[in-house]
């Protein structure tokens, strides 16, 4: 166990939930990145309140993958990948290292567009934006310790909570909204939104992330009751977020203009911030775009290395110096380089890429969470193992959530 962790079993309460907190609210704040606001908005815009249930639904399945997630990390000590290979062998390592790659890729292009969306906002082109970020993530990466990186991840993040205040300033109509969530449409394009909102908000890279930051920061078993409620704090968090982004947009453009088009961010701008006054509305949705942009790169950037480097078995550690572990932050830069040069291109829909990016997260699912329910029951010491009749509960909602997201999918796709 980390030395300074384990010093603060002899200070205050509040003291050791302090050292602890970081993993768990990071993950969830990065839950609610660009990809998952523009999703939430395009969901109201289309379908008005009609998704808003699933949000709720969502929290609950959310925590219980995480919890096992933090368990996994904490009682072994070893990375999601790392597991994988210890107890399935190489091939199946890769083969989820191969998903993780695919959804971080992914979701770091999402990321970047929304950056580049609200640069165009104030006039600044792609290329610009792409250069200041990829450039300053990567002196951040290279530069700080991981307890340093986490803090800056969870101060981006915090602009968030942005999304909750344009939320109450919309007036959502309460009629509307209880009789649009009891109703359930048959049409693809509302299934499509189904599966985009399940990768929204259960993806891949959180999984390895978390499991892997609890490693990366020293925590052992004995944080576990405290890990678990920062994970069950940011289960919520990030879902009221996603609630406060959709019911924003239902209450605006849903209500007045449904269905019509928002393939921009300044479309998603423009609809979502007039009632707060254009200088202060457009100034406080940059802010909670960028914030969920900026702390989902920094923990998808991270996760890749990560990542690969469980399966791989390289050095993999921000308390690293880059001489010694030019795998990890070659990955880290590779990966946020390659994002950027593609979003600087201009050359594709960003809008339509960040909700099929979603769509594949949750086709992915099978894969992610077969192999986190299987670790849970095998790589655990019999105190922590997951067994009984809360087994078959996660179980159940595992295969639920899983074959619901795939079939969503598939059925949005060729409805």
């Amino acid at each position: 166990m980390n030395t300074s962790l384990a010093a603060t079993l002899d200070r205050k309460p509040w003291t050791i939930a302090l050292a602890v907190m970081g993993p768990g609210i990071i993950v969830m704040l990065a839950d609610t990145d660009a990809g998952s606001i523009i999703t939430a908005a395009q969901s109201g815009a289309q379908w008005g309140y009609r998704l808003l249930l699933l949000q709720a639904i969502l929290i609950p399945v959310l925590y219980v993958v995480q919890e096992l997630t933090v368990r996994l990390g904490l009682v072994t000590g070893r990375g999601h990948g790392e597991l994988i290979r210890q107890h399935f062998g190489s091939r199946w390592a890769w083969l989820s290292c191969s998903t993780l790659l695919l959804a971080c890729i992914g979701a770091l292009v999402t990321e970047f567009s929304g950056v580049a969306g609200v640069g165009k906002l104030f006039g600044i082109p792609a290329w610009a934006s792409m250069t200041m970020v990829v450039g300053g993530m990567t002196a951040i990466i290279w530069t700080g310790s991981y307890r340093s990186v986490e803090r800056v991840a969870v101060a981006f993040g915090l602009f968030e909570l942005a999304f909750l205040y344009v939320a109450l300033r919309s007036n959502p109509d309460p009629v509307a909204l209880a009789a649009g969530i009891r109703q359930i449409p048959t049409d693809g394009k509302f299934f499509y939104l189904v599966a985009a909102n399940i990768g929204a908000v259960i993806m891949p890279w959180m999984i390895f992330f978390q499991q892997s930051a609890v490693v990366e920061k020293g925590l052992g078993p004995d944080y576990l009751r405290l890990a678990r409620r920062e994970t069950a704090v940011g289960a919520v968090v990030t879902q009221l977020v996603m609630a406060a982004v959709l019911v924003a947009a239902a209450a605006t453009i849903g209500t007045s203009n449904p269905n019509a088009p928002l393939d921009t961010v300044q479309q998603i701008s423009d609809t979502l911030v007039p009632f707060l006054g254009w200088k202060v509305g457009r100034a406080v949705f940059a802010a909670g775009m960028l914030g969920a942009a900026m702390v989902a790169a920094i923990v998808v950037s991270l996760t890749a290395a990560w990542g690969v480097g469980e399966v791989a078995g390289y050095r993999r550690s921000l308390a690293d110096h880059p001489l010694d572990a030019p795998w990890f932050y070659g990955i880290v830069t590779g990966c946020l380089v390659l994002s950027g040069v593609l979003v600087a291109s201009e050359t594709i829909n960003l809008i339509d890429l960040s909700v099929g990016i979603q769509v594949v997260n949750a086709l992915l699912l099978p894969v992610v969470l077969g192999f986190l329910f299987a670790l849970s029951r095998k790589a655990l010491p019999a105190p922590y193992r997951l067994t009984g009749p809360y087994a078959w509960l996660v179980g159940t909602i595992i295969v639920v959530t899983s074959a619901f997201g795939v079939f969503s999918g598939i059925f949005g796709i060729i409805g």
